[in-house]
């Protein structure tokens, strides 16, 4: 059980984060208009894994994606975003599928999606990402890439290596139905992988999709129940409340100012992965991921320029 008083204990390795699954391009509207009437887009950088690694590079601690793009100007437009906050990208391969693309709304609430998926679920199980993977302390998956064949094997055996080399598995659980093949059950498989990983951290949203309505208390349990160590669920203005199975903790929000929720939640997680390797308790940890979540939700896009841990720390005065 994680203790919400203690640091996690995280295996020595080279590496301290690999996230698993999309790098791809958010086209944002320039205005907030949930019609998608709005005639303006601006491309950014996106892919929740990818958002991850870079915002975790930016807060100071090492970092690696593993993904997959097309032998195109949008793939080599990500690789170099990547390159230029001195991410390694050996695990990115290039297959001759076009990059994937989200079309997004810009919004105070929930972002609506439109999908364009091509190169990202071609994802391979390499020599290269399996040595990724051994010299990660570590690994974060999301559901896009166990929603389509090809890129959930590939998930599989990626959790199975990080079990054997003791890594800290992590799943953001971000169900949606139109990333699945018609006529296939995403939610008992996306049931099915909670149980293989230490922490989850879905949105109430996210457990409104894969467990119907319900009171947030009860979602938790069920995502304990299935097997899950620690659950982080977060409600958007109302906060977030987390559980060990043990214990309970309701968390505020720290966001005065919103000005975009695009990739709110990658910043939470992004926050909370550094404090940890850090070696804060997990408590700590967990405040430092909303506030780092606050300080994104200030600006437009996925990834944005983060100050240090130190600097988020002094200007939510934790």
């Amino acid at each position: 059980m994680f203790n919400f008083n203690e640091k996690m204990d995280l295996q020595h390795k080279s590496n301290d984060i690999l996230t698993i699954g999309e790098l791809l391009i958010d086209m944002i509207s320039e205005e907030y208009d949930d019609t998608f009437e709005c005639q303006t887009y601006n491309k950014f950088f996106g892919g929740s894994p990818s958002n991850i690694a870079i915002n975790t590079k930016r807060l100071g601690i090492n970092s690696l994606v593993a993904s997959a793009v097309g032998h195109d100007g949008l793939g080599n437009f990500l690789i170099k975003q990547l390159e230029k906050v001195q991410i390694d990208t050996r695990c990115i391969q290039k297959v001759d599928y076009s990059t994937s693309l989200v079309v997004v709304t810009k919004s105070k609430l929930t972002p609506i999606p439109i999908f364009y998926r091509g190169a990202d679920y071609h994802l391979e199980y390499t020599s290269q990402l399996e040595e990724a993977i051994r010299n990660s302390k570590i690994i974060h998956f999301s559901c896009w890439p166990i929603s389509m064949p090809q890129a959930r094997r590939t998930i599989e055996k990626c959790i199975e290596e990080a079990r054997v080399n003791n890594g800290l598995v992590c799943f953001d659980p971000n169900y949606h139905p139109m990333l699945w093949e018609k006529g296939e059950d995403g939610l008992e498989y996306v049931k099915s992988f909670i149980g293989k990983v230490d922490i989850v951290k879905p949105s109430e949203v996210d457990a409104e999709r894969i467990f119907g309505q319900d009171s947030y208390e009860n979602h938790i349990e069920k995502f304990l129940a299935l097997g899950a160590k620690l659950v982080i669920m977060t409600l958007g203005k109302d906060g977030a409340l987390v559980s060990n199975g043990k214990e309970t903790i309701k968390f505020n929000t720290l966001a005065e100012e919103v000005m975009d929720t695009t990739g709110a939640g990658d910043a939470f997680w992004s926050g909370f992965y550094t404090a940890i390797v850090k070696g804060y308790t997990i408590k700590d940890a967990l405040r430092i991921g909303f506030a780092v979540s606050a300080f994104k939700l200030r600006f437009i896009g996925a990834v944005v320029d983060l100050p240090t841990i130190e600097e988020i720390k002094e200007i939510y005065s934790l």
